[in-house]
């Protein structure tokens, strides 16, 4: 398994809106990686994130490089996203755009990463292996490592 954390956009997000609610828990737990690890994001965290810039520099400059790396999404992830997809929509699932999310999810399995997200719930279905770092019941409980 990577020692590597990818990040999902929910819990950037948080930190670049200073959301009331979520800032705090976010916050520790992103810096709590940082210093532990290497923080990562993909194609589709990066795409999240973009309509909250009006630039592509901005955005880079909010997330830089130096701190998150930027990886590529895995063939091996994209099949596994279509096919986790599938299963949520057999399931009765009516979302129209669960995708992004089952690519991050998808992501950080076969990479044998950790996912940093504050919306555990879809990862835990359909990625029940998947190591995810995620708000207790009580989110303003620190971040707890290598928890599920």
């Amino acid at each position: 398994m990577s020692d590597g954390v990818l990040v999902d956009s929910n819990v950037l997000i948080d930190i670049l809106s200073s959301d009331e609610r979520w800032l705090a828990w976010s916050g520790a737990a992103l810096g709590t990686y940082a210093d532990e690890t290497w923080l990562a994001i993909d194609q589709i965290v990066y795409a999240e994130l973009s309509v909250h810039f009006e630039r592509r520099e901005e955005l880079d400059e909010a997330v830089p490089e130096s701190q998150y790396a930027r990886l590529a999404l895995p063939w091996e992830a994209a099949f596994l996203a279509g096919k986790c997809f599938l299963a949520y929509r057999r399931a009765g699932g009516s979302r129209r755009s669960p995708l992004p999310d089952l690519y991050i999810g998808a992501h950080a399995a076969v990479a044998g990463m950790r996912l940093l997200t504050r919306d555990a719930t879809r990862y835990r279905t359909y990625f029940p292996k998947l190591e995810l770092i995620a708000p207790s019941a009580a989110h303003d409980d620190p971040p707890r490592g290598h928890g599920r």
